[in-house]
């Protein structure tokens, strides 16, 4: 039941994450009408903030549920075989329904949305701007859960103006998307999910930036915790 309770979660987060980043920017952009002004672009900022503020109770309130495959991916990575394909056959899939449904729902509600982010730069490119995005964002993602899990404001706070930061530098580039659930639910929209460029910069390239930073936070932090607990013993 619990299993059946995080894919439900799942599903839901997902779907609610293609549409809340999309009513901001109709609100923004086509009710307010301020466009790219300082204005328009300090609102958006603002309740980015306040959306991902309301996303991170719910992950607390569903105790684990998640809109991004590369949370999930991370956590998998780091257990057991059991909860890796749990992740990978399960919570991934759901994730992707949910964004799929979202942005099918959402592109009829609001015909005005737009076609979503696009790769803007030659595949190389934009598979190293995605992979160094979320790169960084995961590092600082198992920074905060390592430095100070309890500050749920803090924490909250800190993450979101890292995805802010990260999502601006990359929005020109690649969208700055570094959630492969959310981008396949645009491009398979606009009937473009099975190409290559899809699959390398929006896929592969974040996965594999996941597993780098796994693998550095733990060359770099694991060890001192080690001898933390041997020194606690």
């Amino acid at each position: 039941m619990v299993r059946l309770g995080l894919l439900i979660w799942d599903l839901i987060l997902s779907f609610m994450w293609v549409w809340s980043g999309a009513l901001v920017r109709i609100f923004v952009y086509s009710f307010l009408q301020l466009g790219r002004s300082p204005e328009g672009e300090t609102l958006k900022v603002v309740l980015s903030v306040l959306y991902m503020f309301f996303f991170a109770w719910l992950a607390v309130v569903s105790r684990g549920g998640a809109y991004n495959p590369l949370t999930v991916l991370s956590l998998a990575f780091s257990g057991s075989l059991d909860g890796f394909l749990f992740a990978a056959f399960g919570r991934i899939p759901a994730q992707i329904v949910g964004s799929v449904a979202g942005v099918k729902l959402i592109k009829e509600v609001f015909p005005i949305v737009g076609h979503g982010a696009r790769l803007n730069v030659n595949i190389h490119h934009g598979a190293l701007t995605e992979g160094v995005l979320t790169f960084m964002i995961v590092m600082v993602s198992l920074g905060l859960k390592k430095k100070d899990p309890k500050s749920f404001f803090m924490k909250t706070w800190i993450s979101s103006i890292a995805k802010l930061s990260l999502h601006v530098l990359g929005s020109d580039l690649t969208g700055g998307i570094m959630n492969p659930a959310s981008a396949f639910a645009w491009a398979y929209a606009r009937g473009d999910h099975i190409t290559l460029e899809h699959l390398l910069v929006y896929w592969l390239a974040p996965i594999q930036a996941t597993i780098l930073a796994l693998w550095s936070f733990r060359l770099f932090w694991g060890p001192k915790e080690s001898e933390q607990k041997l020194k606690a013993e």
